[in-house]
């Protein structure tokens, strides 16, 4: 391990970087971040400061992350506790890696990221935001493309002078119910009076994914608005799988093929979707199924990165039937279809906030008639657009599973299911592959923070850009993944990254714009009468 850092330079701050617990992640990734930190380095000399690595490369492994939370104690008790300190993120990252060392940190802290949607460094410091937001850390953000835009130097100077960056949160707007039409509000209230009587239970496979600790919803917050869990293991899973039988598997299959769904297949189980992973898949849709029944969960999250991923392929097909109304159908031992004309909502990377706000959605929507299909996705990256009728910046949303058909242009059709990246997905598996329909959305973020439960919520446009753009921009990030191009209403770029409070974002469609206010209200409704703090974040229009 490096030796102690010992007290800093007046002008010296240190820098810490937090990477996968995945060593072949970290190697594939790692250019990125030295890169990074050349540039960052460069930025921090030209307002007169020294910017030190406070832990060193690791040639035998190739590359200079914390890779887990050993490692980051360890790191930390290195470290002046009253430092200036950088944690910058060039990768997706596992923010319990650091936070045990951040909670005691002292000294100023500030998370930077590269606006990029390659790895990404974006995701990375928002999931390590959103966790020191719950923890209760004061801690200043920033990101840029560059490292050279006014934006950034503004920040960083001011970072540099003063221990903290005020940014623009004029977008955010306390909801009450008062403030909501009645009609809308009376129904949220109803449905939150329902859930409160007739409690609901989301199945949970295995807790905390990822380090997402903002992901984790307590009990003693959970359960005032009548959701409960039931905590579930991924080896019970693994162990249904096993009951599902060949021919079972194989009528799922047949169902997709049918639907129009394409799947890239090949021979090599290193490299390519072979259809022994997909019937595996198939295998683990029937028994999440089974197993959802068996406790009555009305959604449910299943982990995958830890232990499952050694185990069996991918969940990622198989999150995004389970959100969609059409899907395979699928039945217990004794013949009973489960979950007959409805989605089973599955929340990625078993993300707790995302599943609350999926069974209020689910409810909200079905009230109102609406698809309930549901799904998160991580705010990847985004630039301006200009032609074609749109003229602002696009949000580039992504998630490697959970994505519902009904989401996509022409639904199964218009789908395709790609192996995932060896990288992150040794089993492989096939994900669900789609360019999302343009239409209004409802976007959310439940959180916790203070502690107590908040939630975000807003409105956007999901836009249609050239196939051309399309593909620019899927090779910017996985192309293996789902994509939607979604424009915030009254909510700039700047102000979202400054505000969000997580690496995920929760998003539903509407029919029209006046069918948007009304279920947005009746949704923040619900909400505020489960006892969620709302905001508001735009406009309504």
């Amino acid at each position: 391990m490096n030796q102690p850092s010992g007290p800093t330079r007046t002008n010296e701050v240190l820098l810490v970087a937090s990477g996968d617990l995945r060593q072949s992640a970290n190697k594939v990734c790692w250019p990125a971040q030295a890169e990074m930190e050349v540039r960052l380095t460069e930025a921090f000399a030209q307002e007169g400061a020294i910017l030190r690595r406070a832990h060193p490369y690791m040639e035998h492994l190739e590359h200079g992350f914390i890779f887990n939370q050993r490692m980051g104690m360890d790191v930390f008790a290195t470290i002046d506790p009253n430092a200036p300190l950088v944690v910058a993120e060039a990768v997706w990252q596992y923010s319990n890696h650091v936070l045990a060392g951040l909670n005691s940190h002292r000294g100023p802290i500030l998370t930077v990221a590269n606006w990029s949607g390659q790895w990404p460094g974006l995701v990375g410091m928002l999931n390590l935001n959103g966790c020191l937001y719950k923890s209760g850390v004061q801690f200043s953000t920033l990101w840029s493309k560059d490292f050279t835009d006014d934006f950034f130097r503004r920040g960083l100077r001011q970072w540099l002078q003063e221990k903290r960056i005020d940014h623009d949160l004029s977008h955010v707007h306390e909801l009450h119910i008062s403030e909501l039409p009645k009609a809308d509000a009376d129904l949220g209230v109803a449905l939150a009076d329902e859930l409160m009587t007739r409690k609901a239970i989301i199945g949970v496979f295995d807790e905390g994914c990822m380090g997402m600790y903002n992901a984790i919803i307590e009990d003693y917050l959970l359960h005032p608005t009548g959701i409960y869990k039931e905590r579930l293991s991924q080896s019970a899973l693994v162990a249904e799988m096993r009951e599902v039988s060949e021919e079972e598997a194989q009528r799922v299959r047949d169902w997709l093929d049918a639907s129009g769904l394409t799947f890239r297949t090949g021979k090599n189980e290193e490299t390519d979707l072979t259809d022994n992973q997909i019937l595996e898949q198939c295998k683990m849709y029937i028994a999440a199924l089974r197993i959802a029944d068996q406790f009555g969960c009305e959604a449910i999250g299943i982990q995958y990165q830890q232990g499952l991923k050694d185990m069996a392929p991918a969940s990622d097909l198989v999150e995004g039937l389970l959100n969609n109304a059409e899907r395979p159908p699928a039945y217990d031992k004794s013949g009973k279809e489960l979950y007959a004309a409805r989605p089973l909502p599955h929340f990625n990377e078993v993300d707790e906030c995302a599943g609350l706000d999926a069974v209020v959605t689910n409810r909200v929507w079905s009230a109102m008639q609406l698809d309930p299909a549901t799904t998160l996705h991580d705010v990847r990256w985004g630039e301006s657009y200009q032609g074609d009728g749109i003229n602002g910046f696009v949000w580039l949303f992504q998630i490697s599973g959970a994505a519902p058909a009904s989401h996509f242009i022409d639904g199964y059709k218009g789908a395709v299911s790609e192996r995932q990246p060896p990288m992150y997905f040794r089993l492989g598996g096939g994900t669900l592959k789609g360019i999302c329909k343009p239409g209004e959305i409802i976007w959310s973020r439940v959180f916790v923070e203070g502690g107590k439960l908040h939630a975000d919520l807003g409105r956007a446009t999901v836009v249609a850009l050239p196939l051309q753009e399309t593909e620019r921009r899927w090779k910017s990030v996985t192309s293996q993944w789902p994509i939607m191009h979604a424009m915030l209403h009254g909510v700039s770029r700047d102000q979202f990254m400054a505000r969000h409070h997580a690496n995920h974002l929760n998003v539903a469609y509407v029919p029209s714009s006046d069918v948007a206010k009304k279920a947005l209200a009746a949704k923040a409704a619900m909400m505020l009468h489960l006892g969620i703090r709302v905001n508001l974040c735009g406009t309504e229009a």
